[in-house]
């Protein structure tokens, strides 16, 4: 797709001379604060069907009052009649929900067909499921193709089943041979002469191997993704997703630990059933992998959109929050951290930031969320730990300087370009998350900011990533009142999805998985930390946009650079008061082809080169920024 370019608020510029600056070697805005970082919730099927490795879709049923129970996708094999039961002995009060299996004779069974598919390679796939009744022979559980019906991997389940308790039963699958694409089944076929004419069965699942082999694990092509990115913290677990629609539900943490058996799951905000497999302990391991800090978002009290828990009932609220803190970070004397324990986890986790709600100044949350939701948690959670950063998810109020707040910004790239500096005078002495950002749209003639009734673009476009690039260029020239930023949303599964565009798309297939235009910003200004900011000679910004600073565990100078809707290329000479003549520098630049080039599947417009820089007299390095391009100066040493 391609779209018409309005130049709004940033008209082109020429330059007709170089662009001069020499970086300070002190009187920057001092340590930086500022991080990188990734934002998630369950939205495109990104946690279920996603990042969350399980490959069976609606394996145990789950469903509410929002989005009932159904068999859907699973078919019957050879004539087998399927019904929901809600049994008096169900497998767990979680999951009351169970798939009957009716059959007098012959070989009959179940068919899933994953979620939108399921990739089969050589390699070790581990399964399980549980049966309720009486079968005295062997289940066979399967790998086939769809297109050809090609067994691709079959094994043989001897039966523990009884009529009188649910019994688990495990196994494994190796395939022979890789399939040639994901359209591929999992079926669990028996003969039903070995039983009294129906079998129930739950929670079903599949799983191949996780990132670092966790059970219960995450998707390796999808965590090796974000591990390029190098990020510094996780958001989590939302995200619209955290609040829910209507009363009871919202996202429990205490419901999404434990056996997959205890977990009822909930509906998300996004249309579709969530199953809580990846619940509180695989977020906190999923940092732990990619070595990033929590960033905890707790339930404040407010559905989506609305209504609101009263000030006289939000304590059992405030006190679920503290159980939640004490699970994570207690110590195995401790109730919850006893109850931690006893899952197999009695090393605590550390929790140094939190933030209460998501975007509590919408839908109708904000006099309640300023007059007493925020500070009944804040004073709770301050009490027991004084140290955490407490966050607002808005900063629409102000709190006081103690209390951080979460920005959020969705819009167009001229409008991003104009809130370069609006950090600059932006509550000095507070701290501030970026915690949602992207351009969603194309600029219009007026330079306004997003129109929620137009289309969005399917992915990100490079004229909205370089936008991004100045904004975030802006954001980390205030690192001092920053904690970081991160892209949001993060994942797509293009088979379903409810927001566009995305950091990172994909499928079934992870050949098919597209890294977008943003995702490499954020990949290069992530890869080059600045730990404190420099001054430069130059402030007049447009359409060259930069910041300078230090890394004090490399030891380099940097410059990050993006140039918005210049009319040429623009030649810089850039020096260092602390770098001699003779120092080298490596020039890493951005560009592609056209403004509103993308990513999609199987393809890269992103071109990056990485150039050698010689200082000369005076440690200035002479190099040249094209039009619409994100640059990284880097000098190692001096």
């Amino acid at each position: 797709m391609r779209y018409i370019n309005f130049l709004g608020l940033s008209a082109l510029a020429g330059v007709s001379h170089a662009l001069n600056l020499t970086v300070g070697s002190t009187g920057g805005n001092g340590t930086s604060g500022m991080q990188y970082g990734i934002m998630f919730e369950d939205i495109n099927h990104s946690g279920d069907g996603g990042i969350y490795a399980e490959l069976i879709q609606n394996r145990a049923f789950q469903g509410s009052t929002e989005y009932p129970s159904t068999i859907n996708p699973w078919t019957a094999v050879n004539g087998a009649i399927l019904s929901l039961k809600g049994l008096s002995q169900p497998l767990s009060s979680a999951l009351p929900t169970s798939l009957n299996v009716a059959a007098s004779s012959g070989v009959v069974g179940i068919s899933n067909p994953g979620w939108w598919g399921i990739d089969v390679k050589v390699q070790k796939y581990t399964g399980s499921f549980w049966v309720k009744g009486s079968y005295q022979g062997a289940f066979t559980a399967s790998l086939q193709s769809s297109i050809t019906h090609e067994t691709l991997a079959s094994t043989k389940v001897i039966s523990a089943a009884t009529s009188s308790e649910w019994i688990q039963h495990n196994f494994t699958l190796i395939p022979n041979k890789a399939a040639s694409n994901v359209n591929n089944t999992f079926s669990i076929t028996y003969d039903a002469l070995g039983t009294d004419g129906s079998l129930d069965f739950n929670l079903i699942s599949l799983f191949p191997p996780t990132y670092k082999n966790r059970p219960n694990g995450l998707r390796p092509d999808i965590m090796e993704a974000l591990a390029g990115l190098k990020p510094s913290f996780l958001r989590m677990p939302g995200g619209n997703n955290l609040e829910g629609n209507d009363p009871p539900y919202y996202w429990k943490w205490n419901e999404t630990i434990g056996p997959l058996k205890d977990r009822p799951g909930y509906p998300g905000t996004w249309g579709y059933e969530n199953t809580n497999g990846l619940g509180l302990v695989e977020y906190l391991q999923w940092c732990e992998d990619l070595e990033m800090e929590p960033v905890l978002a707790i339930w404040a009290g407010f559905y989506l959109p609305g209504p609101t828990i009263s000030n006289a009932s939000l304590a059992p609220y405030v006190e679920d929050v503290m159980n939640e803190l004490e699970f994570i970070m207690g110590p195995v004397s401790s109730p919850y951290g006893a109850l931690r324990a006893s899952l197999g986890y009695p090393k605590p986790w550390s929790i140094k930031f939190i933030e209460v709600g998501n975007e509590d100044n919408l839908g109708g949350g904000g006099d309640s969320y300023a007059s007493y939701r925020f500070e009944a948690f804040y004073t709770a959670i301050k009490a027991v730990y004084p140290d955490m950063v407490v966050m607002a998810s808005t900063v629409a109020y102000d709190f006081g300087a103690d209390a951080a707040g979460d920005y959020h910004q969705y819009t167009r790239p001229d409008y991003f370009v104009g809130q370069f500096n609006y950090f600059d005078h932006f509550r000095t002495g507070h701290k501030t998350l970026v915690g949602e950002y992207a351009a969603v749209q194309p600029n219009i003639p007026s330079g306004g900011s997003v129109n929620w009734s137009l289309p969005k673009w399917m992915f990100p476009v490079w004229i909205g990533t370089v936008a991004e690039a100045v904004f975030l260029i802006g954001t980390e020239r205030n690192a001092d009142k920053m904690i970081g930023a991160a892209y949001a949303p993060l994942l797509q599964n293009l088979n379903s999805y409810e927001w566009s565009p995305d950091l990172i798309s994909f499928s079934a297939d992870p050949s098919e998985d597209v890294l977008s235009t943003s995702y490499h910003l954020v990949e290069l200004f992530s890869g080059t930390r600045i730990t404190s900011t420099l001054p430069t000679s130059n402030s007049t910004f447009g359409p060259v946009y930069w910041v300078a600073g230090t890394n004090n565990v490399t030891g380099s100078h940097i410059l990050k650079t993006a140039v918005y809707n210049s009319t040429a290329p623009v030649p810089m000479n850039v020096s260092f008061a602390e770098v001699r003549t003779g120092a080298t520098a490596t020039l890493t630049l951005l560009t592609a082809p056209d403004a509103y080039s993308f990513n999609d599947v199987g393809t890269n417009v992103v071109q990056k080169t990485v150039e050698t820089l010689r200082a000369t007299v005076g440690g200035t390095f002479a190099f040249e920024l094209p039009d619409l391009s994100v640059g990284v100066l880097e000098v190692v040493g001096g």
